[in-house]
């Protein structure tokens, strides 16, 4: 089901009074933007959560008002995710939600009481860079390929069939995903499966951009990652089994520092793991299907790939 919330922010920065507006809207909402904000900003409880919320009230929304007028988002999110519903063969109810958050991420993914939310932070899509609301700059048009990305996730998490350790992981934790806590017990290569392919999810269903557009790389990175590939497999392999939430930050993280990313003796492009992740789950994609490929094991993936490499090498 989708959820627009973009009214109800707008209707806050128009109140008298846009701050205790903004908690009330908090409050209506609480089971998901109390959930984005601890995943993916900071406590709402904590000491900092009122600068980051009188921040976001203070910024220049022109371009969130130009965004409106020029583009149906809500249509624009209905067709998409119909889409990727189809493609991934989706058996649990996802909700997608349509957002202006705080500057963090500019899309990602819960689970809150066992239900998978797949949510669009609009203000990073308005084709315009706004350093007031922290906005990225996305084109707008790039919006069904991240939600596509995110529900991906999502099936990952929550589908009966799904094999992954997101599931397990969720499900230990009554039906929550927690980016840090659930992110730094599972495996790398779950981490970077999970990634990989969620990427071929976004492919699928929103064909037709440019390869570094479905990674969120700049064309230089991309061009990058695939000189760095087989470094990257070779330095990568011994750590594959392991778990440590530096994993995340070393391989899936944008603005992690360079002594972080330094492996070997070379420094990794930021977000590395999304190119990584999405060779290692390419022959499992191309042999069983998307929709199988989403909810497969970690060895499944590897069993594929092994298969696919015999296969050319012979």
């Amino acid at each position: 089901m989708l959820f627009n919330l973009i009214p109800e922010f707008l209707a806050v920065l128009s109140s008298d009074n846009p701050a205790s507006a903004y908690q009330r809207y908090l409050e209506q909402h609480a089971s998901v933007l109390g959930a984005y904000w601890r995943n993916y900003v900071i406590d709402p409880d904590s000491s900092h959560a009122d600068d980051v919320i009188a921040t976001t009230l203070a910024a220049d929304r022109q371009d969130l008002h130009a965004l409106i007028s020029e583009v149906d988002l809500v249509r624009l999110a209905e067709e998409a995710t119909a889409r990727a519903e189809d493609a991934l063969e989706v058996d649990r109810p996802i909700d997608v939600v349509l957002m202006v958050g705080v500057g963090g991420a500019n899309a990602g993914e819960l689970v809150v009481g066992g239900k998978g939310i797949a949510f669009i932070c609009v203000e990073h899509f308005t084709g315009r860079v706004n350093p007031s609301s922290f906005g990225m700059g996305l084109a707008p048009g790039l919006i069904p390929l991240w939600i596509a990305h995110e529900i991906a996730h999502c099936v990952r998490y929550t589908s009966p069939t799904s094999e992954s350790e997101f599931r397990r992981l969720v499900a230990e934790r009554g039906g929550y995903y927690d980016f840090w806590g659930t992110g730094s017990r599972a495996t790398l290569r779950e981490l970077l499966v999970n990634e990989g392919v969620a990427v071929h999810a976004s492919q699928a269903v929103a064909p037709g951009f440019a390869p570094p557009d479905y990674f969120g790389y700049p064309r230089r990175q991309y061009g990058r990652m695939r000189e760095l590939e087989s470094f990257l497999r070779r330095s990568v392999r011994d750590e594959l089994d392991q778990a440590g939430l530096g994993f995340r930050l070393r391989y899936l993280m944008g603005g992690a520092t360079a002594a972080t990313r330094l492996v070997q003796g070379k420094v990794l492009p930021e977000r590395s793991g999304y190119y990584l992740g999405h060779r290692m789950t390419e022959a499992l994609v191309q042999s069983a299907g998307l929709a199988r490929a989403v909810r497969a094991s970690t060895e499944a993936f590897a069993e594929a790939e092994q298969q696919a490499l015999g296969i050319r090498s012979a």
